[in-house]
């Protein structure tokens, strides 16, 4: 399988991003994606994962944002639980691989079911859009440690946690449980956009 780079990944953002400023949040947002998921890559037991992979994963994962920007401009935020299979049917149509399409539609949370679906009446296709190579959970797992929402921010384990638990506490085992497999990132990295530190 061949695996985009970073500049063919960076030209894909350029295309699809409807403003300057969602490109900005948008690729930014995937790039510390990456170097957190880089962070946690150093750890040996980690070793047999596919490093370019894994940068394509997190540089690609929240590309079906650009999606949900309508004419005005705005975010459609009522449709943001769409944005990864967005993302995965624009990967699928510039001819990418499923391998990397998936890195967008399973990414949300800590993994979406059939059930979370029906319970909580989701405006997605009735499946289960979980994380099943060590390459996926890792991207998903990266996510978790970084919001786009504005300010843009760091959170902490505990922190994410603490938000996941209005959703089950299934979801804080489902993410422990990552927590355990890939451990704690180390956050001490520049803040967003050169803005004073956003760290825990």
């Amino acid at each position: 399988m061949r695996i985009p780079g970073p500049e063919e990944i960076r030209a894909l953002h350029e295309k699809y991003a409807p403003t300057a400023e969602a490109f900005e949040l948008v690729h930014t947002h995937c790039e510390i994606v990456w170097r957190i998921a880089e962070r946690l890559l150093s750890a040996p037991h980690l070793a047999h994962l596919d490093a370019d992979l894994v940068r394509a994963g997190c540089l690609l994962h929240d590309i079906g944002v650009y999606r949900l920007y309508g004419d005005d401009g705005l975010l459609d935020h009522r449709g943001y639980i769409r944005h990864g299979l967005l993302g995965h049917e624009l990967l699928a149509d510039e001819g990418f691989p499923e391998a990397l399409c998936r890195f967008c539609s399973h990414h949300t949370g800590v993994g979406l079911t059939r059930n979370d679906i029906l319970s909580q009446g989701l405006p997605l296709p009735v499946d289960d859009y979980l994380a099943v190579t060590d390459e996926e959970k890792l991207v998903m797992y990266a996510d978790k440690f970084h919001s786009k929402s504005r300010p843009t921010a760091f959170l902490s384990a505990d922190e994410y946690a603490s938000q996941v638990r209005r959703f089950g506490e299934d979801k804080v085992t489902a993410f422990q449980a990552l927590r355990a497999r890939f451990g704690d990132p180390d956050l001490d990295m520049p803040a967003p956009y050169g803005g004073s530190s956003d760290r825990p």
